[in-house]
């Protein structure tokens, strides 16, 4: 019969295990200066963009039941209209279970920026979207540059607004 003392070890170690798992899965698995995904090889419903090669994009992972969500769309949208001339793209990724759900969304908020859905959620998978929002800036190589979860209103857009600009300002010196 074992010891206490040894089925007491073994459930703090298998305890351990399996907090420690459930951390690492906790967050997005793309960590900033990473490359994100080809786009074109996880399923996504819609037209992506024609090239985001060499342009600042913001990655945005929503739902339609997602309160947070609704209250993201006017700022991205304002994002989009005051940066996509200068080289930003605003891609809506919705991961929402129906169509019908994404669209009547839209419907209450229509857009102007990219929306696509992953219908499968094969992408959402790859980078381990564990809340929602969860938006990726990348810079003008496809590469991470900051990751936020959630959004917080003004406070998120100010963030937003500051990023956006400095990779501008840095894209567009570098192709000067």
């Amino acid at each position: 019969m074992p010891s206490r003392w040894g089925l007491t070890t073994a459930l703090l170690a298998l305890g351990l295990a399996l907090f420690t798992h459930l951390a690492l899965a906790g967050g997005p698995t793309l960590k900033v200066g990473d490359p994100f995904p080809d786009l074109s090889k996880f399923g996504i419903e819609g037209k992506l963009p024609d090239s985001i090669k060499g342009k600042i994009v913001v990655v945005d992972f929503w739902a339609s039941w997602c309160g947070p969500c609704k209250d993201s769309f006017p700022v991205m949208e304002e994002l989009h209209r005051r940066f996509s001339d200068k080289g930003l793209v605003i891609l809506a990724i919705n991961v929402d279970e129906s169509r019908a759900a994404m669209e009547e969304f839209l419907k209450e908020h229509p857009v102007t920026f990219t929306v696509v859905r992953d219908a499968k959620k094969k992408l959402v998978a790859a980078v381990n979207i564990a809340s929602m929002p969860t938006s990726f800036i990348l810079d003008a190589d496809g590469k991470v540059h900051s990751i936020h979860n959630g959004f917080r209103g003004l406070e998120t857009r100010k963030k937003y607004v500051k990023e956006i600009q400095e990779l501008l300002k840095i894209t567009s010196a570098k192709n000067e």
